[in-house]
């Protein structure tokens, strides 16, 4: 393996997304119109993976591709002397949420049987013909439907397949995630703008993401309606029909159980201990003391993805609006998919 075409390879596929995205519509040339088929078939076969949120994530993952950024990355690992063939079970929520298992497999001299998504086949495979048209070399991958003849497995899923997976891999080397979800806290004191992105925080990709925040924690005294004014600037997410068939039917739940909800009109607002919410609704739960937040958290440490908060509340977190942009260096579930690579 020549690890430094691959990461230029990496580089360039970066630049040619850049210069895509860049590029209005009527400036494209013949070379982006597969990338522009590609994107209105994912679309149409995926109405959640709009244009908006398929290009809001290639923008995320060309800015992480660059050489500096991938050999940081990667001065923290050793390639495998020996490719082993690990398969590959890829979520299809957001786009792109499996390219970080592909990439990261491939760096690792490894070679990915990688089982696509039905909600995510077509993206994958044209980025994976890009970087190996760039790269100059030949860089071994398989889609498959059944994985067999592997050495490894990481794989993604539901709670109730997880536990299928556990079971049927349960003599293989694998790495099995399941469900998790993220939350917010506020001290009280923030900002508009702050606010404001905590709102892209919960509502960017639909709320389908296992970074996106479902579940708030408000100080005792907090005004909810400034929770809805930071909202507005996503009050068209209701326009998109399978979002709105989500919010019309949990708002009729509620209204039949007499429920007590706030509501928008695009998102409800609901005082609620779980750490779940459906879509379109948005967990809550005032606090007097941040020793009950600090003992939630630690109590659900494995359901929760990342935690969005202001510094100086003595809990680790990410800034507000960072939710959607893991670096290169953060893992599902916390798991270290390169070393796991390592020593397999």
């Amino acid at each position: 393996m020549n690890i430094e075409k691959r990461v230029l390879g990496l580089n360039k596929l970066s630049d040619y997304i850049k210069e895509f995205l860049t590029k209005n519509s009527e400036d494209h040339n013949e070379n982006d119109v597969e990338f522009q088929q590609i994107l209105k078939k994912c679309e149409i076969e995926n109405p959640w993976f709009t244009l908006d949120n398929q290009k809001y994530a290639l923008k995320q993952w060309s800015e992480l591709l660059t050489q500096e950024k991938i050999n940081d990355w990667l001065s923290n690992y050793s390639p495998s002397k020996t490719s082993k063939k690990v398969g590959l079970i890829l979520a299809g929520n957001i786009p792109l949420v499996g390219w970080h298992d592909v990439i990261s497999v491939i760096l690792s001299n490894h070679i990915p049987l990688i089982k696509l998504s039905s909600k995510d086949r077509l993206m994958i495979p044209f980025l994976l013909k890009k970087w190996r048209e760039f790269s100059e070399e030949t860089i071994d991958f398989e889609f498959v439907e059944r994985l067999e003849n592997f050495d490894a497995v990481i794989a993604t899923g539901s709670n109730n397949t997880a536990r299928y997976l556990e079971y049927y891999f349960k003599n293989h080397l694998s790495i099995i995630r399941k469900n998790r979800t993220s939350v917010a806290v506020l001290k009280g004191d923030e900002t508009e703008e702050e606010l404001k992105l905590l709102a892209q925080d919960i509502f960017q990709y639909f709320g389908l993401g296992c970074r996106n925040v479902t579940r708030v924690f408000i100080p005792d005294d907090f005004v909810i309606d400034r929770l809805f004014e930071s909202f507005l600037d996503f009050k068209e997410i209701i326009n998109h029909n399978k979002y709105a068939n989500n919010y019309d039917y949990n708002r009729a739940v509620y209204l039949l159980n007499q429920d007590k909800f706030w509501d928008n009109n695009f998102v409800m607002l609901k005082e609620d201990d779980k750490l779940f919410s459906p879509l379109s609704v948005i967990n809550f739960s005032r606090y007097s003391s941040l020793d009950e937040v600090k003992d939630f958290i630690a109590e659900n440490e494995e359901n929760i993805q990342c935690i969005v908060a202001k510094d100086g509340l003595g809990i680790e977190s990410i800034q507000f609006g960072e939710a959607q942009n893991p670096g290169l260096n953060t893992y599902a579930d916390n798991v270290d998919t390169m070393k796991f690579l390592e020593v397999i």
